[in-house]
């Protein structure tokens, strides 16, 4: 595989300053990926041939991947090398709407694979959140989201089945909860509370999401209400720190 340049004065690593090789290294190759050397998707060259053009280590090479890989500009797939990451889409200011039309709304396909569908009785937090007594009877469902045929992340959802009974007899790989809800149950969404907060993947997060452990996630806490203030669903979600973005327009009060 073609390194990106032949060697000269930039793939030289000064090893007598300060600044660790790893660092150095990382700069060179942060400033590639933004001069378009690589372009988003394109694969990296391989660990062997960085170390051989930089003459460095190949735990100085891992080092600056992983450094790439948390700043969200490159993604590492196990057993098939580094890529350059897709530039990240922004949502924003928020509205409430499903997966499937924020997708819609960037133009990308939207895609899901359920990983779980069943019928469970709520447990002490979920069930305070929705309102209901522990032990009430919550349709569960999990699932893969894909953008674009990639993964971008990990939902689960909670919705009281007194609300939506017959929710286990749809397709949720190629039908959107939310619009079934409002659509087929008439249950009309009036608002919803959401919190963000950083955190970094497991192995099976990892796994499912096609990344490293302990890359960046942008997980996520939504607790929709429809008219007449009654919670209707509970949503824990887990998005690609390297695709996922939240772009809020801040306003000062007059």
């Amino acid at each position: 595989m073609n390194p990106g340049r032949p060697a000269n004065r930039e793939t030289e690593l000064d090893k007598l300053q300060g600044t660790p090789l790893y660092h150095q290294l990382k700069n060179i190759l942060q400033e590639r990926i933004r001069q378009g050397v690589w372009k988003s998707n394109e694969q990296l060259p391989t660990e062997d041939e960085i170390c051989q053009q930089f003459r460095v280590s190949k735990a100085t090479v891992r080092q600056a991947l992983r450094d790439l890989a948390n700043a969200g500009l490159v993604r590492r797939e196990q057993g098939r090398g580094t890529f350059v990451a897709d530039t990240k889409i922004r949502f924003g200011p928020r509205i409430l709407n499903s997966f499937t039309e924020e997708m819609r709304e960037t133009g990308v396909q939207a895609g899901s694979r359920v990983l779980e569908k069943k019928v469970v009785p709520a447990p002490d937090e979920v069930a305070g959140k929705l309102q209901v007594p522990v032990g009430t009877e919550l349709f569960l469902l999990t699932r893969l989201r894909l953008a674009g045929g990639e993964p971008m992340g990990l939902q689960t959802v909670y919705v009281p089945t007194e609300l939506a009974p017959g929710l286990m007899d749809i397709d949720f790989e190629v039908t959107s909860l939310y619009e079934t809800l409002q659509g087929r149950y008439g249950l009309m969404l009036e608002h919803a509370s959401q919190l963000h907060f950083a955190t970094v993947a497991n192995d099976a997060q990892a796994a499912l999401l096609e990344i490293l452990p302990g890359a960046a996630l942008l997980a996520g806490e939504r607790l929709t209400v429809i008219r007449g203030g009654r919670p209707l669903e509970l949503t824990y979600s887990a998005m690609r720190g390297d695709r996922y973005q939240i772009q809020l327009k801040l306003v000062r009060p007059r």
